[in-house]
């Protein structure tokens, strides 16, 4: 079995639902910011739940797994190369991106939102912007 074709596989899979995480999270923040009436404070409050912590978490904990295991499988000598460390870089914003969002799920769940709706909407462009570099580093491999 060729195990790095398998690796990075799961990885793309974990990536992908990782990505749309962190693209719809910070939209229902907007929504959520918005929101005039109780219920509908709660059920934002549920969706946020759920989607940080039984699809985002996981999604980023494989995403960084099968990445490790591709670098193995690849070899460590990959972070000598300008394309692995652009993708390491950008790849630890998106982590440290995601537990922003952690600690903004935590305001809302208090009643404590600090954020207009309009900081979330150019919140979330952030992640699109590291997509864009990602791919083009990974596919071009600049030296």
């Amino acid at each position: 079995m060729n195990y790095y074709l398998l690796f990075k596989s799961l990885h793309l899979i974990a990536v992908i639902s990782w990505m749309a995480g962190l693209l719809y999270l910070p939209r229902i923040f907007v929504y959520h910011a918005e929101a005039e009436h109780e219920i509908q404070r709660k059920t934002f409050k549920v969706m946020e739940k759920k989607l940080y912590y039984y699809i985002m978490m996981p999604a980023m904990i494989l995403s960084w797994v099968f990445g490790v295991l591709l670098i193995h499988s690849l070899g460590f000598t990959v972070f000598l190369e300008l394309w692995m460390q652009i993708k390491m870089a950008a790849v630890t914003i998106l982590t440290f991106y995601h537990f922003s969002l952690g600690k903004y799920l935590n305001a809302f769940e208090v009643d404590n939102n600090q954020k207009t709706s309009k900081f979330f909407r150019i919140y979330n462009e952030i992640p699109t912007i590291i997509l864009i570099v990602v791919i083009f580093v990974v596919i071009f491999k600049p030296l």
